[in-house]
């Protein structure tokens, strides 16, 4: 099989992994004057986004979609009818460097089915890293995936090369994992996340725990990706899932990725795939309680099966649940206050800060900071405007405020 059939069979097994952003790495050192490529933002085959809102690209593909795994949701899973191939480590690192050199790409987004053991897997994996690195002196980003239960060394070098490691949780719960991926242990996964956290920490130390200096590792830190619709879990319980993850690793990200029916399915899986906007609205829950300082419990409610809005944005359903707490007023309300209003940025809400130190804000300032004040004014008082009594307990509100369907909003407000 030729390395252009090879390509096009890897890079469409790799698109379900959603968790290849490229943020918060740091430069490498080129002053030798031998480095190639660079981790600055640019166009490219496989975009992503990262929380700045840079737009990146990535050669995306496994290393091979054959795996000794049978999970039911993977559409490279053992039983699956679907085309193999492999990359040998050379294909790969040619692939990357031809990719560069053309400008397609700034990186490379690699990971793998589970060949032999996970500890030869991953000596694949970091092999190619290896040779991106110190065979042509390759400065892009780097992006591998961790195989649960590798062994350390394997880990340290992985981290030595690459600019972030991820490691799928793949479900929110172990009772759903251990039905849809017996082969994988949930505690293996978590016990790979902490070694990760471990040594992420000692790098940012400068000092491991012997005390001696610490090499580099992973500038980008960890990341992670749960699949959404696979089974019967509520938004409640992924939210509570991602809580504990970016509590217990430090991650710097929770993917969320929409399950997508698959040939041959088994039937323990749903026929149809859930909506798309279930996704999005869990990332914009994901931004409130990293950004805003929500609680858990703001967001999700038993009284809608604990379950998210797909109609409205996560920050509209919390201040439409709680009408009691608004209207808020602009010029004298804390920053955790204004937070909560809908269409309220942390960017905003920190311009209105600093703005009525000098002055009382008025509605024509709400133009001049971009807020969307349809959205806003209901829920807010400013010098000249008060929501009318009545308003904040009219029953038409949301409906009056819900996007239209084909605007469904794609903004953390």
């Amino acid at each position: 099989m030729d390395v252009r059939r090879k390509l096009e069979i890897l890079a469409d097994a790799a698109k379900y992994d959603a968790s290849c952003a490229s943020s918060g790495t740091e430069a490498r050192d080129s002053s030798d004057g031998k480095g190639l490529g660079s981790t600055a933002p640019g166009m490219g085959i496989c975009h992503s986004y990262a929380p700045d809102g840079r737009c990146i690209s990535l050669l995306k593909v496994l290393l091979t979609n054959a795996c000794s795994f049978d999970c039911l949701y993977c559409v490279n899973r053992a039983s699956s009818n679907v085309p193999r191939a492999r990359f040998t480590v050379d294909e790969v690192v040619k692939l990357t460097i031809a990719f560069y050199r053309r400008n397609y790409i700034e990186g490379l987004f690699l990971s793998s089915g589970i060949i032999r053991s996970p500890d030869y897997t991953m000596e694949q994996v970091v092999r190619v890293a290896r040779s991106l690195r110190e065979d042509h002196h390759f400065r892009g980003y780097i992006h591998l995936k961790t195989i649960p239960d590798a062994d350390e060394r394997l880990i340290t070098e992985a981290g030595k090369y690459a600019d972030r490691l991820s490691i799928n949780i793949e479900v929110p719960t172990e009772t759903s994992l251990a039905t849809l991926a017996p082969e994988k242990d949930v505690r293996a996964i978590r016990r790979t996340m902490g070694r990760l956290r471990l040594k992420l920490d000692e790098a940012r130390e400068g000092r491991s725990h012997r005390g001696k200096t610490a090499p580099r590792f992973a500038p980008a830190g960890q990341s992670t990706q749960m699949i959404v619709g696979a089974d019967a879990a509520s938004d409640r319980t992924i939210l509570q899932t991602s809580v504990n993850l970016y509590g217990s690793y430090n991650l710097k990200r929770v993917y969320y990725s929409a399950f997508s029916p698959i040939p041959d399915a088994s039937r323990a899986l749903p026929l149809q795939a859930p909506p798309l906007v279930r996704e999005h609205r869990l990332y914009q829950a994901d931004w409130l309680l990293r950004f805003y300082g929500f609680d858990l419990a703001e967001l999700t409610s038993p009284l809608e099966d604990d379950m998210l809005p797909l109609d409205i944005d996560p920050k509209l359903a919390y201040a439409l649940r709680h009408r009691d707490r608004f209207p808020v007023d602009v010029n004298r309300a804390s920053r955790e206050e204004l937070l909560r209003v809908p269409g309220f940025g942390t960017r905003t809400v920190a311009s209105i800060l600093d703005a009525r130190r000098l002055t009382r804000l008025r509605v024509a300032d709400l133009a001049r900071l971009h807020v969307p004040r349809r959205k806003a004014l209901p829920f807010i008082t400013l010098a000249d405007h008060t929501p009318a009594p009545t308003q904040l307990d009219d029953n038409r509100l949301r409906e009056r405020l819900r996007p239209p369907a084909a605007q469904l909003g794609f903004v953390f407000e």
